[in-house]
């Protein structure tokens, strides 16, 4: 279970990657990549199969990126969640964020072995402040049904 003190620690840092921005707008990749932004952090897109994101550059792979990142979000599916994972590792990327449908066992099991703090089975939008009504609404609902991190 992901500790308050990590997701805390996660939204201190200033610099992310977003693993699995898509070019559609609707997509669930592509919304935290923007939220981030517009929330003043310093975010760079990661897609293997896009090169711009809104007229910004995107990258193939967290090994990919012009400078290190503090932390990364990974809006993936599972199989390719654990090949991120071991890039970030690879990268020096001490925090990851692994976006609800995102993780695996495998993948939250070498973030621990390699001492990747590693938030997983959480929605970053509902703590990403300030959080949409939508998301103050799901934290609050998890809130009364004790679901959120301690």
């Amino acid at each position: 279970m992901t500790k308050r003190s990590t997701v805390e620690e996660f939204l201190q840092q200033k610099r992310f990657a977003v693993a699995g921005v898509s070019q559609k707008k609707r997509k669930f990749g592509y919304v935290v990549y923007k939220n981030l932004l517009s929330k003043g952090y310093n975010v760079f897109p990661v897609n293997p199969h896009a090169k711009t994101i809104d007229g910004n550059p995107c990258y193939e792979s967290l090994l990919a990126l012009p400078e290190k990142v503090d932390a990364a979000v990974i809006v993936t599916p599972p199989p390719q969640t654990e090949k991120i994972v071991r890039d970030a590792h690879e990268a020096g990327i001490a925090r990851l964020w692994m976006q609800q449908g995102a993780e695996s066992p495998e993948a939250i099991r070498f973030c621990e072995e390699k001492g990747i703090s590693v938030v997983h089975g959480e929605c970053i939008l509902m703590f990403a402040e300030p959080a949409g009504w939508p998301h103050r609404l799901h934290r609050l609902i998890w809130k009364w049904l004790g679901k959120l991190p301690k």
